[in-house]
């Protein structure tokens, strides 16, 4: 097991590395391996909202999807996150009726989300697992977005990290070899469970190895140390984000230093869609335009388009 020195070794070894993108980093074995390049002189910061900011709404009604879409142009958004839990279904035409509303009013889908939690010890339900995942690609592919999240998932009692990152490993290499013959790239996100630490999400892209998989990167879920605080675990996990979920707070509630945060995405040369995914108390009618507002000023300070 690693010491808390070893891991902050690690983490600040590979968050210098990947950011230089040319040098190499450490995975949680101590590993070495070339971090994905990035042009640090030009970021481009897309302002985006997760459908499950408006959960209130989309789970029992009244909202639609297609009312979330007109909220998205509504709120001037570069592109919104269609999370699937709120789909009518995964019939052709509705999946269609859909991107056509979004083409027909200039709005792309930065992605899809699932539910898919790849942290199975039974091998047949990892089987399940990848057919799910795989039906998400297809429903991702129908409507014509580039992304789609999947979540790594809580260790069932008993297991070690070690099997967990081994099952994920199995489940997405394959997953992220389908989608990428659609275009498609697969994001895991640093959500609860497994995937709350920036080494274990750098070791599984590692071990994946794929260019069709990346970090579904939300900003407020890394669970500090007293050698490795959430910023450090943030940075080291930017190379690799394909997508972003932005709150105001971390899961303990203490504030997020935003411009901190934007500074670092932007020195990574990070291109793509910081996405609010709204759970603050007020309303979400009324709190997430201005989580918008406060996405689009940092965008505009720190994106060079």
């Amino acid at each position: 097991m690693k010491s808390s020195m070893q891991r902050r070794k690690f983490l600040q070894t590979a968050g210098v590395a990947a950011l230089g993108g040319a040098g190499l980093a450490l995975t949680e074995n101590g590993a070495a391996y070339q971090a994905p390049a990035s042009s640090t002189a030009s970021p481009r910061l897309l302002a985006g909202c997760c459908a499950y900011s408006y959960r209130k709404y989309l789970q029992h009604g009244p909202m639609t999807m297609e009312d979330f879409i007109l909220k998205g142009v509504e709120m001037g958004l570069n592109g919104v996150d269609m999370t699937a839990y709120y789909f009518k279904s995964t019939d052709p035409a509705y999946l269609a009726s859909l991107r056509h509303l979004a083409f027909k009013n200039g709005m792309p889908f930065s992605g899809v989300g699932c539910g898919s939690s790849m942290v199975q010890a039974d091998p047949a339900k990892r089987a399940a697992v990848l057919e799910e995942i795989k039906k998400w690609v297809d429903a991702t592919d129908a409507l014509g977005a580039p992304h789609l999240r999947v979540f790594g998932g809580k260790l069932p009692s008993g297991a070690t990290h070690e099997q967990g990152i081994q099952w994920i490993v199995e489940t997405m290499k394959p997953a992220c070899d389908y989608a990428g013959k659609k275009g498609i790239t697969l994001g895991i996100e640093d959500h609860s469970g497994i995937t709350q630490s920036a080494d274990v999400c750098l070791d599984i892209m590692h071990r994946v190895d794929s260019p069709y998989a990346g970090i579904n990167l939300d900003i407020t879920h890394f669970v500090p140390s007293p050698g490795q605080d959430a910023y450090a675990q943030i940075e080291a996990c930017i190379p690799y984000a394909t997508h972003t979920h932005i709150r105001e707070v971390f899961d303990d509630q203490k504030p997020i230093d935003m411009d901190r945060v934007w500074q670092m995405f932007a020195k990574a040369g990070y291109k793509g869609y910081m996405s609010a995914e709204y759970e603050g108390k007020e309303d979400p009618m009324t709190g997430i335009p201005k989580l918008i507002q406060h996405i689009k000023a940092l965008d505009k300070n720190y994106s060079s388009v």
